[in-house]
């Protein structure tokens, strides 16, 4: 099972990166979420962590908007 980050802007969904375990990238979703850039960009409206899935698009696990 493999976990992904992506972040919502007004351009679409960016993938940020795709990590191994649950830990790992929670800690990068804290972090993004605490960043001053994307608090200040103003196009960025969100991020998210999912849990991907062989068969589609996998399951959001956590969600942190900027608005």
């Amino acid at each position: 099972m493999t976990f992904s980050i992506r972040t919502h802007d007004s351009w679409g969904v960016v993938p940020v990166g795709d990590f191994q375990s649950l830990e790992e990238a929670r800690q990068v979703f804290t972090a993004l979420c605490q960043d001053p850039w994307y608090k200040a960009d103003g196009t960025v409206r969100g991020v998210e962590l999912v849990v991907n899935s062989e068969a589609g698009e996998g399951q959001r696990l956590d969600w942190f908007s900027f608005r």
